[in-house]
């Protein structure tokens, strides 16, 4: 057997039977790629997928980089079929393209609005069918509830996630400024008593400060993090410049979600009016207009031809940056080669 070949028998089950026994496509567990870089100075880049028009070049950036890359469903519960959309696509584009290095497939995050059965319930099944569907990576929002709250939510919402051994980051929950720190330390107590294992703890850059990030603060949470065998992932990064992305690398944080850049470059291909018409939509429902075209994306007329080819060179260009920044460069092979290794003959 070849390096790929024993890499991808390291793909979990639910992958395997998405993408059929055909296909070698790596998709694998973000929690087997960040074992298989410990020790390196990066940060798992996982790039959101605004339009499917910017696929190819988010693949071709993480093949021109060698780079382990996760790609993000922002929005998987948005209608029934949004998962498998986003699934095919990637399957397709990435086939096409002969695509070989690692990837990793993030679900949501899924905002968990309460602990009521009416909330937990229709979650709960969308959250299997994601399972279902391929993801290996699920992302549980937990923002709005209170640490004891959300450990009851994220207990009951994980079963699956669990059972099947995929990966499981949950958000910060809700806290006074100030205490964010204790929020997350019962977050984590609370889980690892109850025996749910929290790949990744999500902060979001907006709390790590505006103008200047709080490195203190973040390397706090990366210490109470690692106590609990889980790493730190900070989500909505570079929403001003991809020049901070060095400095979550140096505080230790695994993984990073970089969605503003590319959410601007995916409204940027639109015609003023089309772009408009998302704004007035993000307005009434008090979000950012890049999340409502990645919710809308879809369900509007395809780019034409000379826009689409602009849209994926810039989206490779953009990629290829936040690698680079990440320290992500040349972690596709060497990730590649150390689970062949330990899969053996």
């Amino acid at each position: 057997m070849n390096v790929l070949d024993k890499v991808l028998t390291l793909r979990p089950t639910s992958v395997v039977a998405r993408l059929g026994s055909a296909s070698r496509l790596p998709v694998l567990n973000p929690r087997e790629l960040a074992k298989s870089l410990e020790g390196t100075p990066l940060a798992l880049p996982c790039l959101p997928v605004p339009l499917r028009s910017m696929l190819p070049g988010l693949l071709a950036a993480g093949r021109g980089e060698d780079a382990v890359l996760g790609l993000v469903c922002p929005h998987p519960l948005a209608d029934r079929g949004s998962a498998e959309r986003f699934m095919a696509a990637v399957q397709e584009v990435a086939e096409a393209d002969g695509h070989a290095r690692p990837l990793f497939l993030q679900a949501g995050p899924v905002r968990v609005p309460g602990t009521a059965p009416a909330s937990l319930g229709p979650l709960q099944e969308g959250l299997f069918r994601l399972v279902e569907t391929g993801f290996s990576l699920v992302s549980l929002d937990v923002t709005r509830l209170p640490a004891r709250a959300a450990v009851e939510a994220v207990l009951r919402l994980s079963e699956t996630v669990m059972e099947r051994e995929l990966a499981l980051e949950v958000s910060l929950p809700a806290a006074s400024e100030g205490e964010e720190l204790d929020g997350a330390r019962l977050l984590l107590e609370g889980l690892g008593r109850q025996g749910s294992g929290v790949r990744f703890l999500r902060v979001s850059e907006a709390v790590l400060g505006e103008e200047a990030q709080d490195v203190q603060f973040l390397r706090g949470l990366v210490e109470l993090a690692g106590q609990h065998g889980a790493g730190v992932a900070v989500g909505e990064a570079a929403r001003r410049s991809v020049r901070v992305l060095p400095t979550y690398v140096a505080a230790g944080v695994k993984k990073v979600e970089c969605s503003a850049p590319f959410e601007r470059l995916a409204l940027a291909s639109y015609p003023e009016p089309v772009r408009e018409q998302l704004a007035e939509k993000a307005r009434k429902a008090g979000v950012g207009a890049g999340q409502v075209l990645g919710m809308l994306g879809g369900q509007l007329a395809p780019l034409e031809a000379a826009d689409a080819g602009r849209l994926e060179a810039l989206t490779f260009a953009e990629a290829s940056e936040v690698i680079e920044a990440l320290g992500a460069s040349g972690s596709g092979w060497k990730s590649m080669l150390f689970l062949a290794d330990k899969r053996g003959d």
